[in-house]
């Protein structure tokens, strides 16, 4: 008996996804609850689980297809493991394409057809992007599966390591031909895009820059990074010094963390802090709720959650929503300095970038120090210039004296 898995409700006001990914192929046996599609929403991408145990039946719609909440993805067919064995070897004899997962059985000619079905639209793209063969990456996501991490590690151990005298020739000819790929935007990249268009066609956005030494932060982090990991059981970053300083900042120009709604100005007594984490299809804006109430370690056990559920495709939409403030952190990535995009309809954003040593006058002296560049991104029709400095000022010194952290000052 055949049993239909239809589109799940995706959550409040989303009444479609795309189809990101096929988990599970025709004869593949599946467990209960166990995954077999991947959706892609305007904020998170959504793993649709079987109700069933049994084997897997047909697709009803492809890889990149956009469907409608109810609408029938597949079916399920009831049973154990032998009727999976069975019902994936019948195909095999009839058809070729059914024989595709069995290594032996695969002719050259189709593996480029086959690997698509086994990695998502971006991973492949960054897969032929460096030149990678998918059968020599180790996966690091769910059930094994390749992310873009994986595609990014192994080029960079690909460049890293010595080419073999003898193959570089050979090599050559292959990379000569001219090639191009048309992969469709993910619908997570084109909400993105339109919400950043969005956001430059709205505000009068103006970015102002700050420096700040991290000298004091550094030493702390060093000083407390084990017996903090030991007592709360999860690691010690400079996030959690940047959000908590930025509380209290946004205490004090509570224009940076106001909205605009119509003709009025909505200004907010809480501060729920979005941050940026990567995810494999792109970054993903997670809200830390209440942000003014946490200590150092929720904050950096909350982005640590962010961030492994990120990596897992496992955050909920909820999660996304709402948020009166944005840190993006770049310096992760190695970005000297940057001007960040507002996320509307908040009002200012906050760019940190890489640790860099450099020399400073400190006391009429020169001295190296590890330094940061701070921008704020800020729509100036709510926000002056003059809270725009004020509020990096007053976060600066708190980054460079983290005693004013502990006594609120």
């Amino acid at each position: 008996m055949a049993t239909e898995v239809l589109v799940p409700v995706l959550g409040e006001s989303i009444s479609e996804a795309t189809l990101g990914e096929w988990l599970k192929q025709p004869g593949d046996a599946v467990a209960v609850d166990e995954p077999i599609a991947s959706l892609e929403t305007d904020k998170v991408s959504v793993e649709v689980p079987s109700p069933v145990a049994g084997v897997m039946g047909e697709h009803a719609v492809k890889v990149g297809d956009t469907v409608q909440v109810g609408a029938l993805l597949a079916t399920v067919e009831a049973g154990g493991a032998a009727p999976a064995k069975t019902e994936a070897a019948t195909p095999a004899v009839t058809a070729a394409p059914a024989a595709a997962p069995a290594p032996a059985a695969a002719p050259a000619g189709d593996e480029s057809s086959e690997s698509p079905a086994a990695l998502s639209p971006s991973v492949r793209r960054a897969v032929l992007e460096h030149g990678l063969d998918p059968a020599t990456i180790k996966g690091t996501g769910k059930d094994g599966r390749i992310t873009k991490e994986d595609v990014a590690a192994a080029a960079a151990n690909k460049s890293s390591a010595p080419a073999p005298a003898a193959t570089a020739p050979a090599a050559a000819p292959a990379n000569s031909a001219r090639k191009e790929e048309r992969v469709k935007m993910t619908r997570l990249r084109q909400t993105i895009a339109k919400r950043l268009k969005e956001a430059q066609n709205t505000a009068a956005m103006l970015t102002t820059f700050n420096d700040v030494d991290m000298t004091a932060v550094i030493e702390a982090r060093a000083k407390y990074k084990d017996l903090f990991e030991k007592k709360h059981g999860v690691r010690l970053g400079f996030m959690g010094f940047f959000v908590k300083a930025a509380t209290m900042a946004l205490k004090d120009i509570p224009s940076v963390n106001a909205s605009i709604e119509g003709d009025e100005i909505v200004y907010h007594d809480y501060a729920d802090i979005s941050v940026a984490v990567s995810a494999p299809n792109g970054l993903v804006v997670p809200v830390i709720r209440d942000a003014q109430d946490l200590t150092v370690a929720g904050i950096e056990k909350t982005i640590g959650d962010f961030g492994k559920r990120a990596k897992d495709g496992t955050l909920k939409m909820d999660e996304m929503k709402g948020g009166t403030f944005t840190i993006s952190n770049g310096g992760v990535f190695g970005s000297l300095m940057s001007t960040p995009i507002i996320n509307p309809p908040q009002s200012a954003v906050l760019g940190l970038h890489r640790i860099e040593e450099r020399p400073v006058v400190v006391d009429g002296q020169i001295v190296i120090r590890p330094m940061m560049y701070l921008a704020l991104s800020y729509d100036h029709r709510i926000i002056d210039g003059r809270e725009a400095v004020t509020f990096l000022v007053a976060l600066k010194n708190a980054i460079q004296d983290p005693t004013r952290i502990l006594i609120d000052l």
